[in-house]
């Protein structure tokens, strides 16, 4: 491992603070985007949705907060690919490529997800649109389902496996934190479920590899005894002042 630079322990504390950033904006873009009506309620609760301008407010909130999520998950993901370049100055060229290319799948296919499901109520809220059919919201609805549970959440899996591998191999990981993160990893991949607890589990392992991003910036940071100043004078020198004869 090449030895790290002062500027590795700034670059890793934005990765985690960014990281950490995220994953707030991102929990409560969900939360206020979930309040639409999802594929599983009835026609009459998507008419008294629309029907009702209170609600959709929320959605529309949580429409704006979403572009601000992925922003902050750029920063996070550019700040650690930094890192990572320090540790690891030759790191694997297929999990850094697929990091990368992973990561802004993620992002798009959110960006695109979550404005299939809010566009009614943005329409309606802001546009003064007319209530639309319940057939056409519940179809927007679907197709912003399957962009984010189906396709956005395999990107971020795939962004969470070859991340935990690329910390791993860099240290930064410890062996525990990295089997979870890799646990965490293989479930955004493999499960099939459009509940939106399940996109939370991105979040968390987000969270779990900021944690060790700030740990690894307070080491780096720490002076190493190594590197302290000899506290004892040195008495092999010659003196410059000379002795009275």
């Amino acid at each position: 491992m090449e030895p790290v630079s002062p500027s590795t322990s700034s670059t890793a504390r934005i990765a985690a603070v960014s990281g950490l950033v995220f994953a707030v904006l991102f929990v409560a873009a969900l939360v206020f985007v979930h309040r639409a009506p999802t594929l599983g309620d009835p026609d009459t609760t998507y008419a008294a949705f629309y029907a009702d301008g209170g609600d959709q407010l929320f959605v529309a909130v949580g429409l704006y907060l979403v572009p601000f999520a992925g922003i902050a998950f750029l920063w996070h993901m550019t700040a650690m690919r930094d890192v990572l370049n320090t540790l690891t100055p030759t790191p694997s060229a297929m999990a850094h490529g697929l990091n990368l290319l992973a990561g802004i799948i993620f992002v798009t296919l959110l960006f695109a997800g979550t404005a299939a499901v809010g566009a009614t109520a943005f329409g309606v809220y802001f546009g003064h649109a007319p209530v639309e059919d319940p057939a056409t919201a519940r179809a927007l609805t679907a197709v912003g389902y399957g962009l984010v549970f189906v396709f956005a959440v395999r990107g971020a899996g795939m962004f969470a496996l070859t991340t935990t591998t690329l910390l791993r191999n860099a240290g930064v990981l410890p062996k525990i934190p990295a089997v979870v993160a890799y646990l965490l990893a293989v479930f955004l991949l493999l499960a099939v479920t459009n509940n939106p607890i399940a996109v939370l589990v991105f979040p968390a392992w987000v969270v779990l590899v900021s944690v060790f991003l700030l740990r690894h910036a307070r080491r780096v940071a720490a002076p190493s005894p190594g590197s302290l100043p000899d506290p004892t004078p040195d008495t092999t020198s010659p003196s410059l002042r000379s002795d009275p004869s």
